[in-house]
């Protein structure tokens, strides 16, 4: 399981400036980012080297934050790749919340897709039994 944060940021000039100035100063790496929008607000999940400490300091600069678990999948970057995860998923009847990907220097895999789930216990175990190679929590050494 690996946690990710959620930054809501308001649709104003400098604000992702700020969530990336506080990384930059803690020395806090980014390995990925996803970012909605609404009319007035857009959704930031990231997932970084430091996830505690970056939570933290985006708290003590009064930005809204929400910590949760996702799930990373390995995937290989090859025509059908990821269409054999979201076919698997399918079959196990499991729904995605969202999803989004990052890529990786790592010999066994270069793509990594992470994915919400409404239980990601119970999934991650499904996915595991089932063959889906699921990356662990120490994400920054699988990048490499």
């Amino acid at each position: 399981m690996l946690k990710q944060i959620t930054v809501f940021l308001e649709n104003k000039p400098g604000r992702l400036e700020g969530v990336t100035g506080c990384f930059a100063e803690g020395n806090i790496n980014l390995h990925a980012l996803s970012i909605a929008d609404t009319t007035d607000f857009g959704i930031l999940r990231i997932i970084v080297s430091e996830p505690v400490k970056a939570a933290a300091l985006l708290k003590e600069k009064g930005y809204m934050v929400k910590t949760n678990n996702v799930i990373a999948v390995a995937v290989g970057h090859s025509p059908g790749s990821l269409h054999k995860v979201v076919q698997k998923l399918g079959e196990l009847d499991i729904s995605i919340e969202y999803m989004y990907s990052l890529t990786s220097r790592h010999n066994d895999h270069d793509v990594i897709v992470i994915f919400r789930f409404d239980n990601q216990e119970d999934v991650e175990k499904r996915l595991t039994d089932s063959g889906i190679v699921v990356l662990g929590d120490n994400l920054s050494e699988q990048l490499i």
